[in-house]
């Protein structure tokens, strides 16, 4: 069987591969034999079910009541709804599309974690001596997914992860024709993909809705083909709004609903009752790889602003500032003395970035963006991403203490950028506070060229974490250089014990740190 592409299951913050369905086949029950007096019970118990259902036994006249039991007021709302459920799905699903693919995949063998410690590198080297490991092996993967027509000469939406690194995309319509696909456009960041078939007469679309009228509350239907099944229709609503961090794309503004969403759904359509394609369905939480109440899906507003650019430009355009962000909790607003936990702190700045070239440094906390308020890093990241590069922003920013105006030509995000996402797990030591479990080491030529460290950088390095310590907890972890305690500077061991000594028991404590060449404020509570 295909494996069904349609959906992530996430757990533990992490996208899981798609994975295989097997068919569940039906048998009828053996037959019961009886013997004795007891074989007269199963037709007594049977002429019982049939009297009280109003059914009649041989001989009897059938009687028949047209007279609904629920008087027809009382179930006029009900019934409007139900219209109302039919008639979106008659208009919708001859636009929803079933997409199948066959992809030539490469694996390699899993290597333990600790072959890509460069602490396990300097004295062991690579475990394969040419440190290109073993060859990786190539395989065929089928999946199966969902999309929907967007314009009646066959473009088609989908998600990203349901035609990725396919190397044939078949896409089933409404009327059962089946067509080969091209691969117009793909945007990773957002998993979202532009396909095309050639079709020889006009194709039903849908129509774009707005996510701006979508509010928690709203009810929607989830189109698609769950497990291939297709023309498939479930219902809910929506159950919140803007969630981010699931650690599925980079571009995260989901809306959630439990409307049932299962693998294979991915790229199907999520509608409002107007018939209107609100969002796109790509992902699910689940602890056992089935729906679970919790599906999300992308908001129509983001899925058009993409396609857009696939469809005109080949590529996303987004704006791009240059600066590494992290939201504001209470101990970083206690240490940068702010009033609220609100804004972004930025963590770092890139050489020859926009944001270097308007002066911004890192410690500055970001509250607006062009006169509107930023909620967190997700918001800020998202904003900048729909200005158009070379148009100047106008950022509102708390600089020691004092609220500043910052103006920044915003650039376009560089094709290639590595973006930090990775996190810190790890901690050691004898303090008698939050940085017990801490053991550090002084960054010498060696630890310097190990770590790609320029002779500008000064600090410790962390050389062990202790399970279950609060620095663990806060996500250190072996090679992380620690630059700052408390925003002090630490240049060495000594600078380290010093300040570390001072810090009393119970009390929460901000590291800055530098992870993969960037700088992150990490804190560490007790």
């Amino acid at each position: 069987m295909p494996a069904v592409a349609g959906t992530y299951r996430i757990k533990d913050n992490e996208p899981i591969k798609p994975y295989h369905t097997e068919v569940v086949s039906m048998v009828k029950p053996d037959n019961v034999r009886s013997s004795g007096k007891s074989s007269l019970l199963l037709p007594l118990l049977l002429a019982g079910s049939l009297l009280a259902g109003g059914l009649a036994l041989p001989g009897q006249a059938f009687s028949s009541d047209a007279t609904s039991p629920v008087p027809e007021k009382d179930v006029a709302a009900g019934l409007a709804l139900q219209k109302s459920f039919e008639a979106v799905s008659k208009a919708v699903l001859p636009a929803v599309v079933n997409i199948s693919t066959t992809a030539l995949v490469s694996s390699q063998p899993h290597l333990p974690p600790m072959f890509d410690d460069p602490f396990f590198k300097r004295f062991f080297g690579s475990p394969f001596g040419n440190g290109n490991g073993p060859s990786p092996q190539k395989h065929v993967e089928r999946s199966l997914g969902s999309g929907f027509i967007i314009s009646s000469d066959g473009t088609i939406v989908t998600n990203n992860h349901v035609v990725k690194n396919a190397t044939k995309v078949t896409v089933l319509l409404n009327n059962r024709k089946s067509y080969q696909a091209k691969v117009l456009g793909t945007d990773p960041m957002t998993d979202i993909a532009v396909i095309k078939i050639n079709a020889r007469t006009p194709l039903p679309t849908v129509t774009w809705g707005d996510s701006k009228n979508v509010d928690v509350g709203t009810i929607v239907l989830a189109m698609g083909s769950p497990f291939g099944l297709t023309q498939s229709v479930t219902m809910g609503i929506v159950s919140a709004l803007k969630r981010s961090n699931m650690g599925i794309e980079q571009y995260e503004n989901f809306i959630q609903t439990d409307a049932a969403i299962n693998p294979g759904n991915s790229g199907g359509p999520l509608v409002n009752l107007r018939g209107e394609v609100v969002g796109m369905n790509t992902a699910i939480y689940t602890t056992n790889g089935g729906y679970e109440g919790i599906g999300f899906a992308i908001p129509v507003t983001m899925v058009r602003q993409v396609v857009q650019d696939l469809i005109v430009k080949g590529k996303v355009v987004r704006g791009w500032l240059g600066i590494s962000i992290q939201n504001v909790t209470p101990v970083i607003a206690k240490q940068f003395g702010l009033t609220k936990n609100t804004g972004v702190l930025v963590s770092d700045v890139l050489p020859g970035s926009p944001a270097e070239t308007a002066h911004l440094k890192r410690g500055d906390v970001i509250v607006a963006l062009n006169g509107s308020s930023v909620e967190d890093a997700n918001d800020l990241r998202m904003h900048v991403a729909r200005i158009t590069p070379g148009k100047v922003a106008t950022l509102t920013l708390v600089r020691e203490g004092k609220t500043r105006s910052v103006d920044v030509t915003v650039g376009e995000l560089p094709k290639k950028l590595a973006m930090n996402q990775g996190r810190h797990n790890g901690s050691a030591g004898n303090f008698k506070n939050v940085l017990r479990g801490l053991r550090i080491l002084d960054i010498n030529g060696e630890i310097r060229q190990q770590l790609g460290l320029s002779e500008n950088v000064h600090g410790v390095v962390v050389q062990a974490v202790q399970a279950g310590s609060a620095v663990e907890a806060a996500g250190l972890r072996r090679g992380d250089v620690i630059v700052e305690i408390d925003r002090k500077p630490v240049r060495s061991v000594h600078d380290f014990v010093r300040l570390a000594r001072r810090i009393p028991a119970d009390t929460e404590v901000l590291l800055t740190i530098l992870h993969d060449g960037r700088h992150s404020y990490v804190s560490v509570s007790p």
